[in-house]
């Protein structure tokens, strides 16, 4: 006979085996649904399906109602807990790292809408509005990241380590302040962008060349351009076999920061991504030139001397699966703000991930840091995070 507890017991491992047993450890939807907007979504597509008309023609004018598809409803929050035993680190303690709400949908079947808020510290995050009837010509306005390096377009979800590289957080304002002396910002900025793959090859099918163009504001998200100029950013990638891509990325624009010091940045990086069978891996090179307009000392009209216009960065990750729902990732970071060892800071880490469900993933990273610009050269960090989808 079987007793009440063994019979909660086997119910748990059911539920959780069930769970796990979904998981796959591959790149996610920016968008992707959770617990309770699941529930909300499938109301609403249900509602909608009793007016849908599939058969009909499609039409287009003012009046037209149809042809839209049910809005998709998400959200997710990440918390963390960090400690560094750097000197006077003042970051040690618990803290929500981000809190989203997006929802993203179709109109008349070509155009995609998507629109993401930041709850934390509220804000806008993105907002756009994309033409994509055909693979191999998209066209997307509005406010989205920058397609400058692998890693700043990537959801934090799929990040696998606690931060995205210090060669992501710089080079495209996404978190630090870039060379040019542009505000971290979440690596987003205001603009249209063209892209799409093309040329089919292989039994696969795979299309060998994916292209991006985008011209941007260049002066971050929320933000109109405050000089005459434009930011111009693009890639070309190439995939030789199935989910390796290997990418050339140009970016050549004026930034002008609130002191009235416009500078040129002109950046490029090379780099490849790979996400095959839940084996990643990443590696990316990233160099700067252009003056930062913080040097510019505006009383003596002259630059600081050791002000070299110079930035340059890389690192290589590595992502192992071990069980369906354990994915521990190693990483070697390097960002030197000056493109000299003497301004040289270096990171080794590793990173269990245990997702255990698709919308639950929780992380511990270990840090080991070698600073050359610090006072305290040589540190440890201890990151834990928890990654709720709602």
């Amino acid at each position: 006979m079987t007793s009440p507890f063994h019979k909660t017991l086997l119910a748990v491992y059911l539920i959780f085996g069930n769970a796990v047993s979904s998981v796959k450890a591959e790149q996610t939807d920016e968008y992707q649904e959770g617990f309770l907007t699941a529930y909300l979504n499938r109301a609403i597509e249900k509602a909608m399906s009793d007016n849908e008309t599939k058969d009909e023609p499609l039409r287009y004018g003012r009046h037209i109602t149809k042809y839209v598809s049910a809005p998709q409803f998400g959200g997710y929050v990440i918390g963390k807990y960090s400690y560094s035993s750097k000197d006077n680190a003042g970051e040690n303690g618990f803290d929500a790292r981000m809190i989203r709400f997006y929802v993203s949908g179709t109109i008349l079947r070509d155009f995609k809408y998507r629109v993401q808020l930041e709850l934390k510290n509220p804000a806008m995050r993105d907002y756009t509005l994309e033409w994509a009837r055909w693979k191999e010509l998209q066209v997307k306005v509005g406010q989205f990241k920058r397609c400058f390096t692998y890693d700043n377009p990537l959801n934090p979800w799929d990040v696998g380590m606690g931060n995205y590289s210090q060669l992501g957080q710089h080079m495209t304002a996404l978190i630090q302040d870039d060379p040019s002396g542009e505000l971290g910002q979440n690596g987003r900025d205001i603009g249209l962008q063209l892209q799409g793959d093309l040329f089919p090859v292989g039994k696969d099918g795979r299309r060998l060349i994916r292209y991006q163009a985008a011209v941007y504001n260049g002066n971050g998200q929320n933000k109109k351009d405050n000089n005459k100029q434009k930011d111009w950013i693009g890639n070309i990638q190439v995939q030789p076999i199935k989910d390796l891509y290997i990418g050339l990325f140009g970016w050549t624009g004026t930034y002008t920061a609130s002191n009235g010091v416009s500078v040129r940045r002109n950046r490029w990086a090379l780099g490849s991504i790979y996400e095959h069978k839940d084996w990643s891996f990443r590696a990316e090179y990233a160099h700067h030139s252009g003056r930062n307009a913080t040097d510019f000392d505006t009383e003596t009209q002259s630059w600081k001397e050791d002000s070299r216009g110079r930035a340059d960065g890389w690192y290589a990750l590595l992502g192992v699966p071990f069980t369906r729902w354990l994915k521990v990732y190693c990483c070697y970071d390097v960002y030197r703000k000056d493109a000299t060892f003497s301004s040289m800071k270096s990171i080794y880490g590793i990173c269990p991930n245990f997702q255990l469900h698709k919308n639950l993933k929780f992380q511990v990273q270990y840090n080991y840091i070698n600073d050359r610009t610090s006072t305290d050269h040589n540190y440890h960090e201890l990151w834990a995070q928890a990654y709720v989808r709602f």
